[in-house]
Formats: C-alpha cells, structure tokens, sequence
C-alpha cells in the first residue's frame, strides 16, 4: 500500500451511522462518564533466564482496542490514561485498534488523550486490522503527534547497564502487512525480544524464533463473553487459538489482553476492560 492511499474498503456510510446513533443512546443514558471500578489492571510477571539483571523488575503497561468513539469516550479514555500513568511504567505498548468505524473527530480525540501517558523509555504502538480499515496513515500520524513510535515490521532497542532489551512490532496480519523476516533481520539473536502483534495467533510464528521470549496482543477483547467451565465461546479470524489471558507457546510466553474496548457490541460478561501490567523477572 502507498503511504499515502487510503484503503478501498473503508467502513460504509451505515456502520458509521450506526455508531452515531449508539453514541447518542450512550450519551442520552450517562452512560460516557469514566468509573474506575469498571477496568481491572492485570499483573502479569514473565520469568524468563534470556533477562538480564538489568531488566529485572522491568514495567511495561499495555493498551490495546481502545475503539475510541463506541463504548470508549474521550472521558474515559482520559481516565484511563491517568490510571497508567499512576503505574510508573517503564515503558508502554500499545496494540491496535484505536478507532472503529468514524476517523477525523475520534482521531482528535485519540491525539487529545494520548499525548498525556507518560513512560520511562518510550512508547511504542502497532497498528490493527481497524486501524488499516478505517485509514492507517491518519492513524500512523494521530500516533506520530503524541510522540508514540509505531513499528511496521520493525525493533526498537532499550539499553540498560550494558544490556539490552528487543520489542519488535509486526503490522496487521490480517491485512497481510506481516513480514517477521524483516523483523528478524533487524534482532540480535543474543538478547531478549518481545513481540507486539495485534492478531495472537500470530503467536505460532513469533514462537518459532528463540530470542522471543513473549508476545502481547489484543484484537479479540477477551471474546467480551466467558462462561464458567466452557470459557469463551465466541471466536474469530486470528483469535481462534489464544483468545484471552496467558498461554506457553513452545518456549514462549503468548499473552491476550481483554482490551479496554468493544466492537460490534457493547456487552461484556464475566470479561471486564483490561490494562496489563507486565512485570520481567529474571531466572
């Protein structure tokens, strides 16, 4: 795709209507205000002996389906954003899909929020299979204006005492933007690397690579259902096997996040909006 092109099969005119009229129940109910009982911040540790003592205790937060301008507003977005920055972290991530079906008003509001999260080293994004649907290049640059570095098959290296610490970024799989040989082109093959993939199916690749020690991804919001002894029975395209929370994937760690977000509906059950705090550990 040209970084300029928009793409051919941008949302009909019905979705965003839609949305509209979702958005003016919602309104109409109160329903936009930010509650911090509604979202649960999950620890996860990651013990690994590939982390060096330097990155022992390591932070990092992730974001992920914010679908900003459906059940997430601007409020609860800023919210949000305020309850990371109270982690600390030392560095963010963010795992797409931060617009659904309208783009120039919620982008306004994605850049308003976003630009306020605060991380020790960086920031660091993917785009998601929405992100490419809705326009990429409005949403590369919404990203780019609140100084979030967006990776397109792509490593971004942080440095401590000597060590070093890999977090690469594949671009969407669904669309087909993937290329883990550019990626492992660019990794050292002697230190750690962490994997920020949208889709988590992806994680069967990812995992074939050694110096992957984890991979973070979003795109299913926890399948927004889980039932008690069944689990999540609603599932899709890139989600099918690792659909919500932490799983082993050859010598690899696969983690789901829930999400913040929702898509085609609203309702979640027994499935609150997610943000995860991931803490490294050495062996």
């Amino acid at each position: 795709m040209n970084n300029e092109e928009i793409p051919p099969d941008t949302p009909p005119y019905a979705r965003k209507k839609i949305q509209t009229a979702m958005n003016y129940t919602r309104n109409k109910l109160k329903k936009g205000k930010f509650n911090v009982d509604e979202f649960e911040v999950v620890s996860v540790e990651i013990e690994s002996d590939k982390i060096d003592s330097a990155f022992d205790n390591y932070t990092i937060i992730q974001l992920t389906d914010i679908h900003l301008g459906q059940w997430i507003t601007k409020e609860k977005l800023m919210g949000i954003v305020e309850l990371i920055n109270k982690e600390n972290a030392d560095l963010i991530v963010l795992t797409g899909d931060y617009v659904s079906y309208k783009v120039d008003d919620c982008l306004d509001d994605l850049e308003e929020t976003l630009k306020h999260l605060k991380a020790e080293d960086a920031i660091l994004s993917v785009l998601g299979n929405h992100d490419h649907w809705i326009n990429p290049v409005k949403v590369k640059h919404s990203l780019e204006r609140c100084n979030i570095i967006n990776l397109e098959n792509e490593v971004y290296t942080i440095y401590k005492d000597g060590s070093k610490l890999q977090i690469a970024g594949v671009d969407s799989i669904t669309y087909d933007k993937d290329d883990i040989n550019q990626i492992m082109e660019r990794i050292d093959e002697n230190s750690p690397a962490i994997m920020l993939a949208h889709e988590p199916d992806f994680a069967d690749i990812t995992s074939r690579y050694d110096p992957f020690i984890l991979q973070l991804s979003g795109h299913s919001h926890g399948c927004q259902i889980s039932i008690p002894k069944i689990g999540t029975p609603i599932r899709g395209k890139n989600f099918l096997k690792y659909p919500s929370g932490e799983y082993k994937v050859n010598e690899m760690i696969q983690y789901t996040s829930r999400g913040i977000g929702t898509n085609a509906f609203w309702l979640r059950i027994n499935c609150p909006p997610e943000i995860t705090k991931i803490i490294l550990k050495k062996v």
